[in-house]
Order: C-alpha cells, then sequence, then structure tokens
C-alpha cells in the first residue's frame, strides 16, 4: 500500500470514528436540562483557586452579564484582579472585605468582625438580581478559623435565587458546603516556585 493510500484509509477511518463520537455526544447532550444557578467551590493545596474563579468573572463580562466579588481575606493587598475588575464599575460590584492575611493581623476579634461584614455583604450581592454570578474569594479560610458558623452559610448559599451562580474559593473546604456544591475541583499542588526560593510576582502570582 502506498502512503498515500495509507493516510486516505487513516483519515477515512478518523473521519467515520468523529461521526460517531458526534452521534454519542449529541444523544448524551438530548438527554440533559437547560442550566440553573450552581455552587461552584475552588479548594485544594494548589495554586489557581481565585484565578480560575477571576477567569470565570471574565467570561460572564464577555457575555454581558454583572458579577460580584467579596474577598474575605486578602485586605488591603494590591492586586492585579482587583485593579482590573475595578475599570468596569457598571459591570462589576467589588469589596474587599478582609483585614488581611490571618498571621499579618493576629486579632480574631478584628478577623471575626470582618468576615461577618463580608458574609453580610455575600448575602446582598447573592440576592441581588442584577448580577449572574457572584465570587466569594477565601470564604473557605475564613470558615476553616470558625470566623463563620458552617451551618449559617450553607443555609444562606443553598437559599441562594434558582438561577444564581456562585463560586467559592480557598483551601481546606469543609465537608458541609461540599456536601451541597454543584461544582467541586481539587487543586493539586505539584511543583510551586515559593519552593524554589521565589517571592509572588505581579501579574502572575498578584
Amino acid at each position: 500500500m502506498t502512503d498515500a493510500a495509507d493516510e486516505a484509509d487513516r483519515n477515512s477511518e478518523h473521519a467515520e470514528a468523529m461521526r460517531a463520537l458526534k452521534a454519542e455526544r449529541d444523544a448524551l447532550m438530548a438527554e440533559k436540562r437547560d442550566g440553573r444557578g450552581l455552587l461552584m467551590v475552588h479548594t485544594g493545596d494548589g495554586k489557581g483557586k481565585s484565578t480560575a474563579a477571576f477567569g470565570m468573572l471574565a467570561r460572564a463580562l464577555g457575555w454581558g452579564y454583572k458579577v460580584g466579588v467579596v474577598q474575605y481575606i486578602k485586605g488591603k493587598w494590591i492586586t492585579g484582579e482587583r485593579q482590573f475588575f475595578r475599570k468596569f464599575p457598571d459591570q462589576v460590584r467589588y469589596a474587599v472585605m478582609g483585614e488581611g492575611f490571618t498571621w499579618d493581623v493576629a486579632d480574631r476579634e478584628k478577623d471575626v468582625a470582618a468576615a461577618r461584614a463580608a458574609w453580610a455583604t455575600s448575602l446582598d450581592m447573592i440576592a441581588d438580581p442584577d448580577l449572574h454570578l457572584v465570587v466569594l474569594d477565601e470564604l473557605n479560610i475564613a470558615l476553616r478559623y470558625d470566623y463563620l458558623d458552617i451551618a449559617e452559610v450553607v443555609e444562606g448559599l443553598r437559599s441562594r435565587p434558582v438561577d444564581k451562580h456562585v463560586c467559592v474559593t480557598g483551601r481546606d473546604a469543609k465537608p458541609e458546603l461540599l456536601a451541597v456544591a454543584d461544582l467541586i475541583t481539587e487543586f493539586q499542588a505539584v511543583r510551586h516556585p515559593f519552593e524554589q526560593g521565589f517571592k509572588a510576582q505581579r501579574g502572575v502570582d498578584f
């Protein structure tokens, strides 16, 4: 068999396989329902939890939706995402509510008060009919340190409007939260430049 004939056979087999795959996918999609608001959780030790959530915000903005962000821990730390999304005041509600990283603050009463205020703002954004997606950045950290009552948070998230998407980020997501989530992504740490002696860098890490 010539090379040309062999290549033609491979192309024909590939086309047939793709047609079969499309038929299978079409049948699968016919069984699916239209979407509803999702509760999404990004957790795990790996880098990229907040980054992925902010990527979804950009995607929603691309479709003309309005979105909201509540940052629980990062405080007044200036980040690239904060500076970027604040360029869209008519489309993005952006609330920085934390006092800063827990090891910097070292004051549990302040952290609890900040978390309570952030949760009140979160509930307000979740109830806002204009917002398509709300990101609760590092809420899992506030829950890990018991700054908020997990049962209260779960109830608030479960009671969200049926079409509201909410994404919660942070390590060590509590089992009670995972139990009610529609989508859970575990970010795994494989290698990190910090372990090689590098500090966090603008435009990549923050």
